[in-house]
């Protein structure tokens, strides 16, 4: 028996997602159609023998339990929703809820961060973690430049034993192009290590008393506190994938991640994509998911990489392509739509146009594909990137929004570039 452990964070997280994580926690943001954890959940209910999914955060329950009790039902495995009393870091809040994840005597359980976005290659990490009886972990990993590795963690393989050797988390230095996806399988070993880790900070807060500066004891990263010590130990492996993964740190990032779980669905749930003859809507250039709900006129041209939500409402002679547009937006006729994300219930008139300048990374560099870029420049000005639209926003007809930002509920009366609409 198998389980499962999805890693989603908080409220307070996340800042990086704004304005689209304002409305809606940024663990059910929809990427493809479907909430950013659903594909977490998807990837390990395909394992027949995992039977239980813990999902693990500090968001209040009633903003989960919905969510958690529909992907019960369609899932036919238990999930639960575990609520941390405050932010507890990625050990912390494993070594917290450690009886329930022990219960039942799993065998092995997987780790995912709830903001990575990928083709998970969960049975090949599982089976190169069975191979090694020695092993208390096994890490999936991929491949980097050098200057991308600086911001995540960094690891030395062995090319002979795949053992960790030297693990850094966001090294100010250069130490390999072998980087954490935040993807891992744990034997039920691993709770003696974060538990002598939690002892230690415990023994050094009691130690220095008052004169401590870190107070909250039972917060415990996995990448600093665990990994970077147990490397090195012949405890640690790691398992390089070439399959297509990405973080959702910002929301450029939703953009690519949306193409890429689009391009998957062609060979695993071709029913999720829409085509000219099964639509019978607008013309369709693939790949688009568009919700069942939407109401979409003949003449539009929808695609590529298009994500449509329930209830839109797209007018005659629309164009939209490499974007997402949420629940219930309005887009009246003759409008444009490139590079952006349309929030919830916003409103844009006739003859508008609504575009992003993406930096797009060149496929051809390594692990290129995982960039999530700054929101500004180091001069200070708004980097060209998708143009981002809160909820409730309303755009007037023949205005222009260009790489730029509007926070929800904003009633716009003129044309803007490169600017934050707070």
């Amino acid at each position: 028996m198998l389980k499962a452990v999805i890693l989603i964070g908080g409220p307070l997280k996340g800042t990086r997602f704004r304005p689209l994580s304002l409305d809606i926690p940024k663990p059910l943001f929809p990427v493809a159609g479907l909430p950013v954890i659903q594909h977490h959940i998807e990837a390990c209910a395909a394992i027949k023998e995992l039977k239980e999914i813990l999902i693990i955060g500090f968001y209040p329950v009633t903003q989960l339990q919905q969510f958690v009790n529909d992907m019960q039902l369609q899932y036919n495995v238990t999930i639960k929703y575990l609520q941390e009393f405050t932010a507890l870091g990625t050990a912390g809040g494993l070594y917290h809820f450690r009886d329930q994840i022990r219960s039942g005597s799993p065998e092995a359980f997987f780790v995912l961060n709830g903001d990575v976005c990928a083709d998970f290659p969960l049975r090949e990490l599982y089976k190169a973690h069975k191979e090694r009886s020695d092993g208390l972990l096994t890490v999936m990993t991929t491949e980097a430049t050098r200057l991308q590795s600086l911001n995540f963690g960094c690891m030395v393989v062995d090319k002979g034993t795949q053992e960790i050797t030297h693990y850094v988390e966001k090294p100010s230095s250069y130490v390999s192009t072998l980087i954490n996806c935040g993807i891992y399988v744990f034997s039920l070993k691993i709770f003696n290590i974060i538990g002598e880790a939690f002892n230690t900070k415990q023994d050094e807060f009691y130690k220095n008393g008052s004169n401590n500066v870190n107070r909250d004891t039972g917060y415990l990263q996995l990448e600093q506190d665990i990994l970077t010590p147990l490397a090195g130990s012949g405890k640690m492996f790691a398992l390089q994938t070439r399959n297509w993964w990405s973080q959702l740190k910002t929301a450029s990032s939703a953009i690519y991640a949306n193409r890429h779980y689009l391009e998957l669905y062609k060979e695993r749930h071709p029913e999720r994509l829409a085509t000219e003859k099964k639509s019978e809507k607008c013309s369709i250039t693939p790949d688009v998911h568009i919700d069942n709900t939407a109401v979409i006129h003949p003449t539009a041209v929808i695609g590529p990489n298009v994500s449509v939500g329930t209830g839109v409402r797209i007018g005659a002679g629309v164009r939209i392509r490499e974007s997402i547009i949420l629940d219930a937006a309005i887009i009246e006729d003759r409008s444009l739509i490139l590079h952006s994300i349309i929030g919830r219930n916003s409103h844009i008139g006739k003859w508008a146009r609504v575009e992003g300048t993406p930096s797009d990374p060149d496929p051809n560099k390594p692990f290129a594909k995982m960039e999530n870029p700054r929101l500004f420049n180091n001069d200070g000005r708004l980097n060209p990137s998708i143009t981002i639209l809160g909820c409730s926003v309303s755009v007037p007809s023949e205005t222009i929004l260009l790489n730029s930002i509007v926070l929800p509920n904003k009633e716009l009366s003129r044309s803007i570039k490169n600017e934050i609409i707070l």
